[in-house]
Protein backbone atom coordinates (compact mmCIF):
# COMPACT_ATOMS: atom_id res chain seq x y z
CA UNK A 1 0.00 0.00 0.00
CA UNK A 2 1.57 3.49 -1.10
CA UNK A 3 1.84 5.60 1.65
CA UNK A 4 0.42 8.55 0.12
CA UNK A 5 -2.76 7.08 -0.83
CA UNK A 6 -2.59 5.62 3.10
CA UNK A 7 -2.15 8.71 4.48
CA UNK A 8 -4.76 10.19 2.02
CA UNK A 9 -7.61 7.51 3.37
CA UNK A 10 -6.37 8.22 6.86
CA UNK A 11 -7.25 11.97 6.39
CA UNK A 12 -10.76 11.34 4.56
CA UNK A 13 -11.12 8.62 7.31
CA UNK A 14 -11.08 12.00 9.92
CA UNK A 15 -13.11 13.71 7.82
CA UNK A 16 -15.97 10.68 7.45
CA UNK A 17 -15.10 10.42 11.50
CA UNK A 18 -15.77 14.04 12.48
CA UNK A 19 -18.85 14.44 10.57
CA UNK A 20 -20.95 11.33 12.23
CA UNK A 21 -19.47 12.65 15.40
CA UNK A 22 -21.24 15.71 15.01
CA UNK A 23 -24.72 13.60 13.43
CA UNK A 24 -24.06 10.55 16.05
CA UNK A 25 -23.54 12.72 19.44
CA UNK A 26 -27.54 13.82 19.35
CA UNK A 27 -28.58 10.60 18.68
CA UNK A 28 -26.49 8.79 21.20
CA UNK A 29 -28.00 11.02 23.69
CA UNK A 30 -31.95 10.57 22.74
CA UNK A 31 -31.29 6.51 22.36
CA UNK A 32 -29.78 6.95 26.19
CA UNK A 33 -31.57 9.79 27.77
CA UNK A 34 -35.15 8.83 26.25
CA UNK A 35 -35.02 5.63 25.63
CA UNK A 36 -36.51 5.95 21.72
CA UNK A 37 -35.46 4.39 19.26
CA UNK A 38 -35.37 6.98 16.70
CA UNK A 39 -34.96 6.26 12.76
CA UNK A 40 -35.88 9.77 11.23
CA UNK A 41 -32.09 10.90 12.25
CA UNK A 42 -30.81 10.13 8.62
CA UNK A 43 -33.80 11.95 6.94
CA UNK A 44 -33.47 15.12 9.51
CA UNK A 45 -29.65 15.26 8.14
CA UNK A 46 -30.87 15.12 4.30
CA UNK A 47 -33.09 18.08 5.43
CA UNK A 48 -30.91 19.98 6.79
CA UNK A 49 -28.06 19.55 3.87
CA UNK A 50 -31.36 20.76 1.43
CA UNK A 51 -32.26 23.74 3.73
CA UNK A 52 -28.30 24.89 3.41
CA UNK A 53 -28.04 24.31 -0.19
CA UNK A 54 -31.61 26.42 -0.75
CA UNK A 55 -30.23 29.33 1.75
CA UNK A 56 -26.97 28.93 -0.10
CA UNK A 57 -28.27 29.04 -3.52
CA UNK A 58 -30.97 32.23 -2.27
CA UNK A 59 -28.74 34.27 0.09
CA UNK A 60 -25.37 33.07 -1.41
CA UNK A 61 -23.74 32.76 1.95
CA UNK A 62 -23.01 29.45 3.35
CA UNK A 63 -22.77 30.62 7.01
CA UNK A 64 -25.85 31.53 7.25
CA UNK A 65 -27.20 28.66 6.27
CA UNK A 66 -24.36 26.88 8.97
CA UNK A 67 -26.37 29.12 11.51
CA UNK A 68 -30.21 28.83 10.21
CA UNK A 69 -30.79 25.35 8.84
CA UNK A 70 -29.81 23.95 12.27
CA UNK A 71 -32.29 26.07 13.89
CA UNK A 72 -35.24 25.43 11.30
CA UNK A 73 -34.61 21.36 11.83
CA UNK A 74 -34.48 22.09 15.69
CA UNK A 75 -38.01 23.35 15.92
CA UNK A 76 -39.30 20.62 13.65
CA UNK A 77 -38.21 18.20 16.00
CA UNK A 78 -39.69 20.03 18.87
CA UNK A 79 -42.72 20.11 17.41
CA UNK A 80 -42.22 16.16 16.60
CA UNK A 81 -41.26 15.60 19.60
CA UNK A 82 -44.42 17.52 21.48
CA UNK A 83 -47.49 16.69 19.02
CA UNK A 84 -46.50 12.81 18.34
CA UNK A 85 -43.54 11.03 20.17
CA UNK A 86 -43.69 12.12 24.06
CA UNK A 87 -46.94 10.11 23.77
CA UNK A 88 -44.85 6.99 23.02
CA UNK A 89 -42.20 7.04 25.46
CA UNK A 90 -41.48 3.46 27.81
CA UNK A 91 -39.88 0.32 27.02
CA UNK A 92 -43.00 -1.24 26.06
CA UNK A 93 -43.72 0.83 23.62
CA UNK A 94 -40.45 0.68 21.00
CA UNK A 95 -42.29 -0.50 17.83
CA UNK A 96 -44.70 2.01 18.03
CA UNK A 97 -41.96 4.28 18.25
CA UNK A 98 -40.02 2.45 15.35
CA UNK A 99 -42.80 2.99 12.97
CA UNK A 100 -43.73 6.54 13.83
CA UNK A 101 -40.05 7.59 13.36
CA UNK A 102 -40.10 5.34 9.99
CA UNK A 103 -42.95 6.87 8.67
CA UNK A 104 -41.76 10.33 9.75
CA UNK A 105 -39.10 10.07 7.59
CA UNK A 106 -40.67 9.01 4.31
CA UNK A 107 -42.78 11.93 4.90
CA UNK A 108 -39.76 14.01 5.19
CA UNK A 109 -38.21 12.23 2.58
CA UNK A 110 -40.80 12.48 0.56
CA UNK A 111 -40.89 16.18 0.92
CA UNK A 112 -37.21 16.83 0.19
CA UNK A 113 -38.00 14.73 -3.03
CA UNK A 114 -40.75 16.81 -4.19
CA UNK A 115 -38.78 20.04 -3.82
CA UNK A 116 -35.21 19.59 -4.65
CA UNK A 117 -35.54 16.69 -7.20
CA UNK A 118 -34.68 13.29 -6.92
CA UNK A 119 -30.38 14.47 -8.91
CA UNK A 120 -27.26 14.71 -7.25
CA UNK A 121 -26.67 18.41 -6.07
CA UNK A 122 -23.31 19.37 -5.49
CA UNK A 123 -22.84 22.45 -2.78
CA UNK A 124 -19.61 24.30 -3.17
CA UNK A 125 -18.12 24.88 -0.44
CA UNK A 126 -17.24 28.63 1.28
CA UNK A 127 -15.40 30.30 -0.65
CA UNK A 128 -12.97 31.44 2.34
CA UNK A 129 -12.29 27.44 3.06
CA UNK A 130 -11.35 27.01 -0.95
CA UNK A 131 -8.37 25.57 -2.30
CA UNK A 132 -5.86 23.27 -1.00
CA UNK A 133 -2.66 23.50 1.34
CA UNK A 134 0.17 20.32 1.83
CA UNK A 135 -0.01 17.77 4.72
CA UNK A 136 2.32 15.47 4.74
CA UNK A 137 3.40 16.24 1.24
CA UNK A 138 0.12 15.52 -0.03
CA UNK A 139 -1.93 18.21 -1.28
CA UNK A 140 -5.49 18.05 0.39
CA UNK A 141 -8.36 20.60 0.32
CA UNK A 142 -8.89 23.15 3.17
CA UNK A 143 -12.68 22.77 3.57
CA UNK A 144 -12.29 19.22 4.65
CA UNK A 145 -9.24 19.60 6.83
CA UNK A 146 -11.70 22.29 8.71
CA UNK A 147 -14.30 19.57 9.01
CA UNK A 148 -11.47 17.58 11.34
CA UNK A 149 -10.83 21.07 13.14
CA UNK A 150 -14.51 21.56 13.45
CA UNK A 151 -15.39 17.99 14.87
CA UNK A 152 -12.52 17.89 17.60
CA UNK A 153 -14.02 21.88 18.79
CA UNK A 154 -17.52 20.61 18.75
CA UNK A 155 -16.33 17.17 20.92
CA UNK A 156 -14.73 19.80 23.30
CA UNK A 157 -17.65 22.23 23.34
CA UNK A 158 -20.10 18.82 24.10
CA UNK A 159 -18.11 17.56 26.52
CA UNK A 160 -17.72 21.42 28.31
CA UNK A 161 -21.66 21.73 28.16
CA UNK A 162 -22.46 18.12 29.34
CA UNK A 163 -19.76 17.38 31.78
CA UNK A 164 -19.16 21.47 33.34
CA UNK A 165 -22.66 22.63 33.73
CA UNK A 166 -25.98 22.08 35.08
CA UNK A 167 -27.73 21.42 32.60
CA UNK A 168 -24.80 18.37 31.58
CA UNK A 169 -25.65 17.17 34.92
CA UNK A 170 -29.32 16.93 34.51
CA UNK A 171 -28.64 15.70 31.23
CA UNK A 172 -26.34 12.94 32.72
CA UNK A 173 -28.31 12.16 35.63
CA UNK A 174 -31.47 11.59 33.44
CA UNK A 175 -29.43 8.96 31.09
CA UNK A 176 -28.87 7.08 34.23
CA UNK A 177 -32.37 7.68 35.95
CA UNK A 178 -34.89 9.50 34.90
CA UNK A 179 -37.41 8.54 37.63
CA UNK A 180 -34.76 10.10 40.20
CA UNK A 181 -34.35 13.54 38.27
CA UNK A 182 -38.11 13.34 37.90
CA UNK A 183 -38.90 12.96 41.76
CA UNK A 184 -36.29 16.08 42.49
CA UNK A 185 -38.52 18.52 40.69
CA UNK A 186 -37.31 18.80 37.35
CA UNK A 187 -39.68 18.78 34.05
CA UNK A 188 -38.16 15.23 32.64
CA UNK A 189 -40.61 16.57 29.57
CA UNK A 190 -38.75 19.75 28.95
CA UNK A 191 -35.60 17.66 29.35
CA UNK A 192 -36.04 15.02 26.77
CA UNK A 193 -37.44 17.66 24.36
CA UNK A 194 -34.38 19.64 24.71
CA UNK A 195 -32.67 16.43 23.83
CA UNK A 196 -34.29 15.81 20.83
CA UNK A 197 -35.03 19.05 19.61
CA UNK A 198 -30.79 19.66 20.17
CA UNK A 199 -29.96 16.05 18.23
CA UNK A 200 -32.13 16.82 15.35
CA UNK A 201 -30.17 20.45 15.32
CA UNK A 202 -26.85 18.41 15.25
CA UNK A 203 -28.00 16.12 12.33
CA UNK A 204 -29.20 19.03 10.29
CA UNK A 205 -25.96 20.54 11.27
CA UNK A 206 -24.00 17.61 9.87
CA UNK A 207 -26.24 17.53 6.74
CA UNK A 208 -25.27 21.85 6.02
CA UNK A 209 -21.28 21.04 6.69
CA UNK A 210 -21.58 17.52 4.85
CA UNK A 211 -23.01 18.56 1.85
CA UNK A 212 -19.86 19.97 0.00
CA UNK A 213 -17.94 16.88 0.79
CA UNK A 214 -20.72 13.80 -0.19
CA UNK A 215 -23.02 15.85 -1.79
CA UNK A 216 -26.99 15.70 -1.56
CA UNK A 217 -29.13 12.73 -3.33
CA UNK A 218 -31.87 10.51 -2.17
CA UNK A 219 -31.26 7.38 -0.43
CA UNK A 220 -28.32 9.55 1.81
CA UNK A 221 -30.43 9.25 4.67
CA UNK A 222 -30.51 5.74 4.89
CA UNK A 223 -26.68 5.25 4.24
CA UNK A 224 -25.65 8.03 6.82
CA UNK A 225 -28.38 6.32 9.47
CA UNK A 226 -26.67 2.73 9.06
CA UNK A 227 -22.96 4.98 10.18
CA UNK A 228 -24.66 6.49 13.21
CA UNK A 229 -26.63 3.68 14.23
CA UNK A 230 -23.61 1.65 14.08
CA UNK A 231 -21.51 4.44 15.95
CA UNK A 232 -24.28 3.95 18.87
CA UNK A 233 -23.57 0.60 19.03
CA UNK A 234 -19.91 0.51 19.15
CA UNK A 235 -19.90 3.46 21.33
CA UNK A 236 -22.81 2.77 23.57
CA UNK A 237 -25.92 4.42 24.75
CA UNK A 238 -25.55 7.74 25.98
CA UNK A 239 -22.02 8.87 26.37
CA UNK A 240 -20.57 11.78 23.87
CA UNK A 241 -16.69 9.80 24.53
CA UNK A 242 -18.22 6.54 23.10
CA UNK A 243 -19.75 8.74 19.92
CA UNK A 244 -16.28 10.37 19.61
CA UNK A 245 -14.75 6.92 19.61
CA UNK A 246 -17.26 5.26 18.13
CA UNK A 247 -17.14 7.64 14.86
CA UNK A 248 -13.30 7.06 15.05
CA UNK A 249 -13.67 3.57 14.64
CA UNK A 250 -16.14 3.22 12.25
CA UNK A 251 -15.52 6.56 10.04
CA UNK A 252 -12.35 4.92 9.43
CA UNK A 253 -12.91 1.26 9.00
CA UNK A 254 -15.81 2.26 6.73
CA UNK A 255 -13.17 5.10 4.36
CA UNK A 256 -10.58 2.09 4.67
CA UNK A 257 -13.39 -0.56 3.62
CA UNK A 258 -14.55 1.57 0.71
CA UNK A 259 -11.12 2.29 -1.00
CA UNK A 260 -9.04 -0.87 -0.50
CA UNK A 261 -11.85 -4.00 -0.40
CA UNK A 262 -14.70 -2.12 -2.08
CA UNK A 263 -16.60 -5.26 -2.32
CA UNK A 264 -16.12 -6.00 1.20
CA UNK A 265 -16.87 -2.64 2.65
CA UNK A 266 -19.89 -3.10 4.55
CA UNK A 267 -19.03 -6.42 6.12
CA UNK A 268 -16.01 -5.21 7.43
CA UNK A 269 -18.08 -2.07 8.59
CA UNK A 270 -20.42 -5.05 10.64
CA UNK A 271 -17.32 -7.10 11.44
CA UNK A 272 -15.68 -4.37 13.50
CA UNK A 273 -19.50 -3.89 15.40
CA UNK A 274 -19.84 -8.08 15.85
CA UNK A 275 -15.54 -7.42 17.38
CA UNK A 276 -16.26 -4.96 19.93
CA UNK A 277 -19.86 -6.66 20.89
CA UNK A 278 -18.40 -9.94 21.61
CA UNK A 279 -15.82 -7.75 23.67
CA UNK A 280 -18.14 -5.07 25.38
CA UNK A 281 -21.94 -5.95 24.75
CA UNK A 282 -23.04 -2.49 25.86
CA UNK A 283 -20.94 -0.70 23.31
CA UNK A 284 -16.94 0.61 24.44
CA UNK A 285 -18.17 3.50 26.65
CA UNK A 286 -21.90 2.32 27.54
CA UNK A 287 -23.07 1.48 30.95
CA UNK A 288 -23.33 -2.18 31.76
CA UNK A 289 -26.69 -3.09 31.21
CA UNK A 290 -28.01 -0.44 29.66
Amino acid sequence: MPLDNFLTQLLNGLVTSMLLFVLAAGLSLIFGLMDVINLTHGAFYLLGGYIGLAMVRQFDSFWLALLLAPVAVGALGLMIEFFFLRRLYGRGRHLEQVLLTFGVALIIIDLTRATWGAYVEAVPSPALLAGQVTVFNLRFPIYRLSLIAFGLALALLLWLLIGRTRLGAIVRAGVSDAQMVSGLGIDVHAVFAGVFGFGVALAALAGVVGAPVFSLYPGLDSEILILALAVVVVGGLGTLKGAFFGSLLIGLADTFGKAFLPEFSRFLLFAVMAVVLLIRPWGLFGQKGS
